[in-house]
């Protein structure tokens, strides 16, 4: 029984490509800056963000900590949508790490409304902290993968400057967003004053994300990442595989799509099923579960004894994500098997795997 796994789109293998511009891969010591591998990665992704400069990091969430790092100080505070990455998974980093408290500001499908971030600047008053940033997650996780529309950023980053307060993207899916839109990663980014994104997700490398901003701004983010335990030397060796994801692996992110999209139609005709079909923008499907024989965690778990992982995000929801190693096929496998599982039951009414147990 072949195993579909729609955990996530960090389940992937590296492509051939990847793993031989891997052993190829020419190399040097990076904390000298001089691991010409790096410095190529660097270049390329700081060119197809629009940026001055970019940094490697280890992960997105390195690279979200360290860039929110270098636009905060002690005691002050971010604003970021209420279900977040930066906000809900990164383990408390941005109290830890830069001793800021967050703001959350509920958005609609994680898309925060520019009114209602500019509401939540502090005005000048010795009770207040300051609002030393803004985040924006672009696609947003919880929400689905959806997409921030251009608009709403723009016009949200207007908003933040007009205060004098910098936006960091969170931007770990942003090819993502680029293909949906039809438009260009470094157009989303212009407007932003940071930007990180993951070449570990959709795009398949098996390590690492990218920071990227102006260049006194990188420059000081590099000093953090050293902080951080992000000094890798001979890095090289994983940077290959991000060049491959920045110039092989974008616009076939546009077949993920798709098979999200046929995947939500299939659960939403299964019952006992529920999914939103105008939140899957991207690679994403999430569902709710409301056959009362069911939760979320059982039926997950009913799913991986059938050779379909999936993860649950709440009592009754389900995330299945699409991705490079999942083709068409299996996504018609998936169905047939979430189907005949919800169909069958986890028992008797009651009985252990039920929502009432």
């Amino acid at each position: 029984m072949k195993v579909i796994d729609l955990r996530s789109d960090t389940v992937t293998q590296p492509t051939p490509a990847m793993r031989r511009a891997m052993y190829e891969a020419e190399v040097g010591d990076d904390v000298f800056h001089e691991d010409p591998t790096v410095n190529r990665l660097e270049e390329l992704a700081a060119g197809l963000l629009g940026q001055e400069a970019a940094l490697f990091c280890t992960s997105g969430t390195q690279g979200n900590q360290v860039g929110i790092a270098v636009h905060t100080s002690r005691g002050g505070e971010v604003i970021a949508e209420a279900e977040s990455h930066v906000y809900l998974y990164e383990v408390g980093g941005i109290a830890a790490i830069s001793q800021c408290q967050v703001m959350p500001v509920r958005g609609r499908a994680g898309v925060m409304a520019p009114a209602d971030v500019q509401a939540q600047i502090r005005p000048a008053n010795v009770h207040f902290p300051r609002t030393q940033l803004i985040c924006v997650e672009n696609t947003h996780n919880r929400a689905g993968g959806t997409v921030v529309p251009q608009a709403v950023l723009d016009d949200l980053c207007a908003v933040a400057h007009a205060a004098g307060v910098p936006v960091h993207l969170d931007g770990a899916r942003l090819f993502n967003a680029a293909v949906a839109q039809g438009i260009p990663a470094a157009r989303i980014a212009r407007p932003v004053d940071s930007v990180q994104v993951c070449l570990s997700k959709g795009l398949g490398a098996p390590v690492g994300s990218v920071l990227a901003g102006p260049a006194d701004y990188v420059a000081e983010a590099r000093r953090y990442r050293k902080m951080f335990g992000g000094g890798m030397r001979q890095a090289g060796l994983i940077a290959a595989a991000g060049i491959v994801a920045l110039t092989e692996m974008v616009d076939r992110l546009a077949d993920d799509h798709e098979n999200a999209r046929v995947l939500a139609a299939g659960v939403s005709q299964i019952p006992g099923l529920e999914v939103e079909l105008t939140s899957v923008q991207t690679n994403m499907v999430y569902f709710n579960v409301v056959d009362e024989r069911w939760d979320g965690a059982n039926l997950a778990a009913a799913l991986d004894r059938v050779g379909v992982r999936c993860v649950f995000t709440g009592p009754c929801r389900i995330r299945l994500v699409t991705h490079k190693d999942v083709n068409r096929a299996d996504i018609d496998t998936a169905l047939v098997r979430l189907q005949a599982t919800v169909t069958t039951g986890p028992g008797p009414a009651g009985g252990a795997g039920s929502r009432r147990s």
